[in-house]
């Protein structure tokens, strides 16, 4: 009985919880009307308050008026309250089901966030299922893609709209609302060859089950419960790699290479795969090729490589694998200078860290520092102030910068400073240096300039101390 497989659907995947609020999506189509009255019959089971959800896009006129008004007429009959949203897609929108499919998903948040409903329940059924993972195995989609549609979905809603029609097929609802002499609307869009997912539904599902497999849609059906069920195995093991190997830091997430390529094949990709998602916002666009083109620079002997996709910029540099958004590295955004008062504390643009000037006058022995308190010797982490002439200025570092640190025998350029430390590219963009009349006086983790670093007799010394802002904790003094 299809009720019965129904409630099963529910029960197995946990869709209600008792007394919940419910938001049943009905566009007036056979699917979503036999969902209406299947939750129906189901809702004293759970003790379940039920509401109507209508989203009129404005691309059908007329027709989608009267699917309107067909919709509210089912609320009023079941005396249900009735949520109405109106928007207008341009007629002429690149890809309008993608921008009705966020019409959608922002009305369902609202409606969540309002509080009228904790759960929003759609209509997707097992055909719907079929079409889906023929859809995406076509479009070049892994595993995930293959998953097809979840029963509960996960993300920025994460568990709130659920899917009870996943297990049954479109004739068995249409078979059961002719039973039941239900009326349901029929959308004109839904015959137009126009659309990639009508002529899967119309042209290629009904040659494959004539000419191939009979059962082609069970089958792929079960192909995404297959996948279902590996995915959610890889999602907690990705969540585990991404602990360990997932760094964010100024809004983007950098990957070590090493660990990466020690990692088997598989679950490499999903790493990857996880931080396009994380630095991206989303995995659209994102295809095989992508996250082979990130893995294949980052095996690549020479150490850098670079690729862009939209809303996606991948970097390798050195030791690192870095994602973020296109843009950041523009010339424009990157220079920056700042008069450096003593004492005083400067942000450095583009990081979550200050570096702060602190005077400190001899009156004692210096003490020594030891272990993480300071990343050079006590001689290397101060200027010595008093040798100081002209205007203090912090900048950041530019091409061509050169002076001599202490402990080498000349003038060094920062670029080679920077090949020796390998610091990777996208970390040079703030790096902060000072100046004194123009000339580098202190660069970060370099330290002081030779001729102007206290020593033992130094009466005033200047401390440079960077820190994380708003964590005083991890500080150093550099």
């Amino acid at each position: 009985m299809l009720l019965a497989r129904i409630a099963e659907t529910i029960a197995r995947h946990s869709m209600f919880a008792p007394r919940q609020r419910v938001g049943v999506a009905v566009s007036g189509g056979a699917d979503s009307v036999c969902l209406l009255h299947a939750l129906l019959e189901l809702a004293p089971r759970w003790d379940l308050s039920l509401s109507i959800l209508h989203l009129n896009h404005g691309l059908r006129g007329e027709e989608a008026r009267q699917d309107a008004e067909f919709v509210r007429a089912l609320a009023a009959r079941h005396n249900l309250p009735f949520l109405l949203r109106e928007i207008a897609i341009p007629a002429g929108a690149d890809n309008w089901e993608q921008a009705a499919r966020e019409a959608r998903l922002a009305f369902f948040r609202e409606t969540l966030a309002s509080g009228a409903a904790a759960r929003i329940a759609t209509g997707h059924t097992r055909s719907d299922q079929a079409e889906t993972v023929l859809f995406r195995f076509l479009r070049g989609s892994g595993t995930a893609g293959l998953a097809g549609i979840r029963p509960v979905v996960t993300g920025a809603v994460e568990g709130a709209i659920v899917r009870p029609l996943l297990d049954v097929s479109r004739p068995e609802v249409e078979e059961f609302l002719r039973a039941h002499a239900i009326p349901w609307r029929e959308d004109s869009t839904n015959a137009s060859l126009e659309y990639a997912r009508n002529r899967i539904r119309h042209e290629l599902l009904p040659k494959l089950a004539r000419d191939w497999n009979p059962a082609i849609a069970e089958t792929l059906a079960q192909t995404a419960d297959w996948a279902l069920a590996e995915e959610a195995y890889w999602e907690s093991e990705v969540a585990r790699l991404e602990a360990g190997h997932l760094v964010c830091k100024n809004g983007a997430i950098l990957v070590p290479v090493e660990p990466l390529l020690g990692l088997p094949l598989a679950a490499s990709r999903r790493l990857v795969r996880r931080a396009m998602e994380l630095a991206k916002g989303d995995l659209r666009g994102i295809d095989f090729r992508h996250i082979s083109a990130a893995l294949a620079i980052a095996a690549s002997p020479l150490g850098h490589g670079r690729f862009q996709t939209p809303g996606l910029d991948v970097y390798r540099s050195f030791d690192w694998l870095r994602f973020g958004k296109p843009g950041f590295d523009r010339l424009e955004t990157r220079n920056y200078r700042s008069p450096a008062t003593v004492p005083g504390t400067f942000r450095i643009p583009g990081e979550d860290r200050i570096i702060t000037l602190e005077i400190i006058e001899k009156t004692s022995p210096f003490q020594t520092l030891q272990g993480s308190d300071c990343v050079y010797n006590e001689e290397m982490g101060w200027l010595d102030f008093e040798r100081l002439s002209g205007p203090l200025e912090w900048r950041n570092w530019r091409p061509g910068d050169q002076y001599q640190p202490v402990g080498s025998s000349g003038e060094e350029k920062l670029k080679s400073l920077f090949q020796q430390a390998r610091v990777p590219y996208w970390e040079r963009r703030h790096w902060p240096v000072l100046t004194n009349g123009g000339a580098i006086v202190w660069a970060r983790r370099f330290g002081p300039a030779a001729s102007l670093a206290a020593g033992p007799e130094t009466r005033i010394r200047l401390q440079v101390r960077e820190m994380t802002q708003g964590n005083p904790s991890r500080t150093e003094i550099v």
